[in-house]
């Protein structure tokens, strides 16, 4: 997810990475214009707003930054947008799973799925199975590929309810509970594809990054008063995106973590989870279920898994 505060700084931290790499951002839609476009405004916003003033750094995120259009709140976007990623036969040695919504009004996704359930975790759910091939043809013993999965605190407070996960309670939606349930599940996500991965001897690794309670506009679906006193007196409570960008960069490239995952980190550390998380009865049902609500084959019965 490129067009939104948290993303944007990881991009911004990682820029001095990129004079031998190439970083590949994708998008949601950016009001009416065509998300790329979107996206390119932001690398010039990124220029002026944070003093980007180096005639280099400022060339090489408008070349070795790349763009392309994936609306997560769509299947058939995320295999249009995997599908012109291979044609361009790059490497994949890092995917970071960091988009989302949060709090929003009960809606749907096109493909009739809970927002923040089918955004938030589905999206990347698939996302990461199409990728998967690539990113174990990009790593190597020693250099492990990585896959990195921003959740939250509020999955410490969340509830898996297998026959519920579309949050369609009877006393009525919750966002905050809809919210904190899509971060759980992709805590629960994490843990069971390293699972599947150190199984295979796979040279990909799979952690989650804690980014913290940071500063974005994700809080601009709260309630009012909750906006008021971020307006206040977040300078003082709340992470900058740079702060909370550093977890997730500290995920995807430290050397500390080579070949290391399952990890749940939290400013820069090793952190626990929620003890449900690490249940594997739990793991493996909400994956069957997953790969049922997004079409797919069971990877982990996969031939892919031996």
């Amino acid at each position: 997810g490129g067009c939104s505060q948290l993303p944007e700084a990881v991009l911004r931290v990682l820029a001095p990475g990129l004079l031998t790499a190439r970083q590949l951002m994708s998008s949601r839609p950016a009001g009416e214009s065509p998300a790329e476009s979107a996206c390119k405004r932001d690398c010039y916003r990124m220029k002026s707003r944070h003093g980007v003033t180096s005639r280099h750094l400022c060339h090489m995120l408008l070349t070795r930054v790349e763009f392309l259009y994936c609306d997560l709140a769509s299947m058939k976007s995320i295999r249009q947008f995997v599908q012109k990623f291979k044609m361009k036969k790059i490497p994949l040695h890092v995917l970071v799973n960091n988009a989302g919504v949060m709090m929003v009004p009960q809606r749907e996704t096109e493909d009739g799925f809970e927002e923040h359930f089918g955004v938030n975790y589905l999206g990347h759910f698939l996302l990461t199975h199409l990728l998967l091939d690539d990113l174990q043809a990009s790593g190597s013993p020693g250099r492990s590929s990585r896959v990195v999965t921003v959740s939250s605190a509020t999955h410490y407070v969340g509830e898996l309810d297998l026959d519920d996960l579309q949050s369609r309670w009877v006393g009525g939606y919750s966002p905050h509970g809809a919210y904190a349930r899509s971060k759980l599940a992709l805590v629960l996500f994490s843990h069971r594809l390293q699972a599947l991965l150190a199984a295979k001897g796979s040279p990909v690794t799979a952690n989650v990054a804690d980014p913290g309670v940071v500063n974005t506009d994700l809080y601009r679906h709260v309630f009012w008063g909750t906006r008021l006193l971020k307006k206040l007196f977040g300078w003082w409570f709340f992470k900058t995106p740079d702060e909370g960008a550093w977890t997730s960069v500290y995920a995807a490239v430290s050397p500390a973590l080579e070949g290391v995952g399952g990890r749940y980190l939290y400013n820069e550390k090793e952190a626990k989870s929620l003890a449900i998380t690490y249940d594997p009865k739990l793991q493996r049902q909400l994956w069957a279920r997953s790969c049922q609500m997004t079409g797919i084959a069971d990877m982990s019965r996969d031939t892919l898994w031996g």
